[in-house]
């Protein structure tokens, strides 16, 4: 895929947003140092250029009741195919699972997977993980706190800088 053209106003742009998505169209534009019209015109461009996926809103997972988060890595028996498409829909349906990825290495998966409490989390593992035909071996390893967590990317710099 193409590295995007962004100027140092794009990156402001997505930078702002980025650190407050709610902001108003007069405040982005402030933030960014143009006038609101050409702010709305580089928004809607930036979001047909498909580098705005969407807006949304971070929960406090804590206040939600979620204390356990867990990383699981989870290695099939067999690779490709039905097995690892039909592993696939069962993560994308399972709302604890936060992030699935295709891994290196040992494993085939990585999980971030949430839950309530510690029995919660070993019902996910025991009863839903280790339950699906295809999974070999499920391991976990429990955050025991939270140094770092964003979601937003760092940005390109400017080769002219």
């Amino acid at each position: 895929m193409q590295k995007p053209d962004l100027d140092a106003a794009d990156r402001r742009l997505l930078a702002a947003l980025q650190a407050d998505a709610r902001a108003s169209g007069v405040d982005l534009a402030e933030r960014v140092r143009l006038s609101p019209s050409q702010c709305q015109r580089r928004l809607r461009r930036l979001e047909e250029a498909g580098l705005i996926a969407g807006y949304g809103v971070r929960l406090d997972r804590r206040r939600l009741g979620l204390d356990v988060v867990a990383f699981v890595q989870v290695t099939l028996m067999r690779h490709g195919g039905d097995p690892a498409e039909d592993f696939h829909d069962t993560l994308r349906a399972m709302p604890e699972v936060l992030e699935a990825h295709a891994i290196t290495g040992d494993a085939d998966y990585l999980l971030r997977v949430v839950a309530p409490d510690l029995q919660a989390f070993s019902d996910i593992v025991l009863k839903r993980l280790l339950a699906l035909p295809g999974v070999a071996t499920v391991r976990s390893s429990l955050s025991l706190g939270e140094i770092k967590a964003t979601d937003a990317l760092p940005l390109p710099d400017d080769p002219a800088d």
